[in-house]
């Protein structure tokens, strides 16, 4: 597949990389020498330095010949004009644009974009998917990362194993027997920072970072199992009142108008702004690294504190204090990767990095097959998602036995019209099926094959 991608910053080097690692044929424009200049040092990809929406720039990119466009420079205005350009003059089948300003997302709006006239096929809103994915989190109590697939039938959910977990040292095998009315399926271990696929006679140990699959409805009880029990959050503090904290409160409004929200932001014009768009939420103007300010929003009896400011290093900071001064739990975002592995042993609990959430949501759209969701996992390491089974796919009739999957993949749950399946041997795959699965990244190109449409269906 021949993708251009418009913006080298954090965003559309992440997707370049990964990207690049599936073989496809990347071209990345920026006008940044800079930035281009470490695409090319860094990634087997073509980088061209100049502006998206120039037309001569698109046509040195072959944009004539594109599969797809990915526009994901820091100007809204840039990324729609670059799609307008794609579509007008090279006819670019796909088009996906990044887009941050609120006005435009609008449902009052919503005729902006279309066919014949905004021609995008995809919008993405980093700041809002953020901003529900941290939503999630809080939805679950005790995860480090909860991802809903078919219809929220399925949730695929993170934790972490601690001393208190009752099934530590025990085979994999055993939980079926010890929890016979337990719907899950373990998908994913992460030990010493190496992720793997369980086998059934593997132990889970103390610190194990796992993955599982499990019916919606089970998933109280399946917290349990792995020894967390915590309370959902009734009074949360978000700071940090950039899009992301406001879209944020603006969705623990909406969904959960029973909580006792605080946000605090330091700048007193963006800290009034908030105040005029918010209902419920309470809004302190000052310094989330201020242990009078934190004082003042009670933080002692706060049971999540949520850190979304610009600045990583404030992030963490302020997590780390307001878990000093009594808070039970902190979520902390994240730009700079190599954060992610010191934060958990500095105590704060779960962090997120925008990057991830974002690539996630463009690889639904490039993803062939009939793949209907899917999240990246490690920054492209792995994959979960949602594939539906046609009845030209080398997968139906057959069961989980007879199917011989490559290494690498594990099927996690089968949704079977408001039915979840977890799967096993005899388990025979019919048409309309979802399978939730978990695959490594090296062989995406064959999950692909196994839920393609041959042009017969048709």
């Amino acid at each position: 597949m021949k993708v251009i991608i418009c913006g080298a910053g954090q965003v559309g080097y992440s997707i370049a990389q990964y990207l690049a690692k599936q073989n496809n044929d990347i071209t990345v424009i920026d006008w940044s020498d800079d930035l281009v200049q470490k695409i090319r040092e860094h990634l087997d990809v073509q980088a061209i330095v100049g502006y998206a929406s120039d037309p001569d720039i698109l046509e040195q990119a072959n944009a004539a010949d594109a599969d797809m466009l990915i526009a994901v420079t820091n100007s809204d205005e840039v990324n729609m004009v670059a799609c307008q350009v794609a579509e007008t003059l090279f006819r670019v089948p796909t088009k996906i644009a990044r887009i941050r300003n609120r006005s435009y997302l609008k449902p009052s709006w919503a005729d902006l974009f279309g066919a014949k006239k905004m021609p995008i096929d995809f919008i993405i809103s980093p700041e809002e998917e953020i901003a529900q994915a941290i939503y999630r989190r809080l939805e679950v109590p005790g995860v480090f990362e909860m991802v809903p697939f078919a219809d929220d039938k399925v949730r695929v959910v993170g934790i972490r194993l601690e001393e208190n977990c009752p099934v530590v040292d025990t085979p994999l095998k055993q939980l079926s027997e010890l929890f016979p009315d337990l719907h899950i399926t373990v998908m994913a271990i992460i030990r010493n920072q190496k992720m793997f696929i369980p086998k059934a006679s593997d132990q889970m140990l103390i610190g194990d970072d796992i993955y599982f699959a499990a019916d919606r409805d089970h998933i109280e009880r399946a917290m349990s199992v792995f020894g967390h029990d915590e309370k959902e959050a009734r009074n949360i503090i978000i700071i940090g009142g950039g899009n992301v904290g406001l879209f944020l409160a603006e969705h623990l409004e909406r969904k959960s108008p029973h909580l006792n929200i605080k946000l605090i932001e330091n700048n007193r014009e963006r800290a009034d702004f908030i105040a005029n768009n918010l209902k419920k939420t309470m809004v302190i103007n000052g310094d989330g690294l201020d242990a009078e300010i934190l004082k003042e929003a009670n933080v002692a009896k706060a049971e999540t504190v949520v850190a979304v400011s610009n600045h990583d290093e404030t992030n963490i900071l302020a997590s780390l204090l307001a878990k000093q001064m009594g808070a039970l739990r902190a979520i902390t975002l994240i730009n700079k990767p190599v954060y992610g592995p010191l934060i958990t042993s500095l105590g704060i609990d779960v962090y997120l990095d925008p990057k991830e959430t974002t690539v996630s949501t463009i690889l639904q759209h490039i993803r062939k097959g009939k793949i209907r969701n899917l999240h990246s996992l490690r920054y492209g390491e792995a994959e979960i998602m949602e594939a539906e089974v046609l009845e030209t796919s080398p997968l139906f009739g057959k069961a989980f036995r007879d199917l011989h999957l490559p290494e690498g993949i594990l099927a996690g749950a089968v949704v079977r019209g408001d039915e979840v399946i977890m799967p096993r041997g005899d388990t025979v795959l019919e048409s309309k099926d979802r399978v939730i699965l978990f695959a490594f990244s090296n062989i995406i190109k064959k999950v692909e094959k196994l839920f393609a449409v041959r042009l017969d269906f048709f």
